[in-house]
């Protein structure tokens, strides 16, 4: 058994190191993560700049690059064979909800599912790394029952996990669930640089818009893990007949200069 660690806040970070520490006697296991933090960078590849490999003192192995960028030279050349999980994590707070579309622990995990590979990104719900052991000692467990019921090695599949920041006695049992919803982000904030130019930061998430029973975000409130299952296909498949319809329309409706100039 072979598994890919990587994540999204770089190789240093509390959450991998724990995660690393847990998985290593479950399985042969290597790291190659970010040298520095890359969140929200989603599926990102750096394609206009060179990559360099580096190996820490731990032996992890780091990139210059983002966390979709580690996982493609690990799978396309770095490690030598072909794993048989990739996990990504622990991060250093939530993806549940539109939070996974820019997640770069998803977008690493991902990154895996697209060459074929079951990968797994786990999360814990609130910053600030309290009690990291009890959440990579769910990851370990999660880990080892899906190698019980040899769930790892079969199809590829894409696990998105948070697991709310308590004792590990106080963890509630996994529910799956799927995907809440926030509102739209909070207002950029600005501020003046020492030369007097405008620089824009990126506001915070919004406030939770969507967290009915079964979402993440209500599993997650009432002291469960959270697993939702993901999928790649952003096709739209419940309108593609109106869409198809429309288009027909579009087709056949010449705009009105087009048709005085004929």
């Amino acid at each position: 058994m072979k598994i890919l660690i990587s994540n999204d806040d770089g190789y240093q970070a509390p959450g991998i190191v724990a995660l690393y520490e847990a998985l290593k006697d479950v399985a042969e296991v290597e790291v190659v993560a970010p040298e520095h933090n890359n969140s929200a960078k989603s599926n990102a590849l750096t394609l206009a700049a060179p990559l360099y490999v580096h190996t820490a003192h731990n032996g992890f192995r780091y990139i210059n690059g983002t966390p979709a960028d580690c996982v493609h030279i690990a799978l396309t050349g770095l490690l030598g064979y072909r794993p048989d999980l990739v996990v990504s994590g622990i991060n250093n707070g939530a993806n549940m909800g539109d939070d996974t579309i820019y997640s770069g622990t998803v977008g690493a995990a991902m990154e895996g599912y697209l060459f074929g590979v079951p990968a797994i990104a786990f999360s814990q719900t609130k910053r600030g790394w309290e009690h990291i052991d009890d959440a990579a000692r769910v990851a370990r467990e999660m880990v080892q029952r899906m190698l019980q019921q040899q769930l790892v090695g079969a199809q590829p599949w894409l696990l998105n996990v948070n697991i709310p920041n308590l004792p590990y006695a106080d963890i509630k049992p996994m529910k799956v669930c799927r995907l809440g919803r926030r509102h739209a982000a909070e207002k950029v904030i600005t501020m003046n640089s020492p030369r007097g130019e405008t620089m824009y930061w990126i506001g915070d998430a919004g406030p939770v818009k969507d967290d009915a029973d079964g979402t993440d975000f209500h599993a997650t409130t009432l002291g469960h893990v959270a697993m939702t299952p993901l999928q790649v296909d952003l096709t739209d498949h419940e309108h593609l007949r109106y869409w198809a319809q429309t288009a027909a329309q579009l087709v056949g409706d010449k705009p009105a200069d087009e048709a005085q100039g004929a």
